[in-house]
């Protein structure tokens, strides 16, 4: 899952004037809170609880992370999915399933489809980087939470960008912490959207540790990830984020 470097910005330049401080950079606010969360490397533990109106499915998942560009999923129970995995390399991505001993590279067109029966797309994995270099950013509004500051920033795509989406309202706050993502198409509907729940400190930092994705249209059915464990700045060998090791598991 594209998850989100102790990278600290300036985000506000110094104040211009002793009561008036110069515009926040949205873009930067932007860069910060996914390179927040991926730091230069990670390693976490999550649960996956999809929820629909006749059912319920869990997952417990591992996923290690290096830079921006490179991921690896691998699910640890219930017992008959253990061993299904994703690996991220750049914005290439492939999954592996133990059952067939099969790696399958996820093509353009299967991108939008949902990952692992969840309310998350592949491209909410593959793609999420695309929000600092496909769009532009401005800030729409400044507000409270928890004591926090919070910027509302609204990503709008570049004219080239091959993306689905129309526009994106995130929050973010001081602290770098993304606490909500919104979707719209191209006709500005409001199509589903992701809200941190909880936070806690793990890793030696505070992290979003509870989030829900929910489409707007089906408000019973919903998937959430809970966070159990947390790592960062760890070393990782190359080999983790091979296709070799998503097939025969070395971590």
């Amino acid at each position: 899952m594209r998850t989100f470097s102790l990278l600290l910005v300036l985000l506000i330049s110094p104040l211009a004037t002793a009561q008036e401080a110069a515009p926040v950079n949205a873009t930067a606010l932007v860069k910060a809170a996914i390179e927040y969360w991926r730091d230069v490397s990670s390693m976490a533990v999550f649960e996956m609880n999809i929820h629909r109106p006749d059912w319920q499915r869990s997952m417990t998942m591992k996923v290690w992370t290096r830079g921006n560009k490179e991921s690896l999923v691998r699910v640890l129970a219930p017992a008959k999915d253990a061993g299904n995995g994703t690996l991220l390399l750049d914005n290439d991505m492939w999954s592996y399933n133990p059952k067939i001993n099969r790696v399958i590279k996820i093509p353009s067109s299967m991108m939008n489809q949902s990952w692992m029966g969840s309310d998350f797309s592949n491209n909410d994995l593959a793609k999420a980087d695309d929000l600092i270099d496909q769009y532009r950013h401005t800030l729409l509004a400044t507000e409270t939470h928890n004591g926090h500051k919070l910027y509302v920033i609204e990503a709008v795509p570049n004219e080239t960008a091959p993306v689905v989406w129309g526009r994106e309202v995130v929050k973010i706050r001081d602290d770098h912490i993304l606490i909500e993502h919104a979707f719209y198409d191209q006709s500005n509907v409001l199509v589903k959207q992701l809200a941190t729940t909880e936070v806690k400190m793990m890793g030696g930092k505070m992290v979003a540790s509870r989030e829900r994705m929910q489409r707007i249209d089906k408000p019973d059915e919903w998937t959430d990830i809970v966070t159990r464990e947390a790592q960062f700045g760890l070393k990782l060998p190359a080999s983790t984020f091979t296709l070799a090791n998503l097939r025969n598991p070395r971590n």
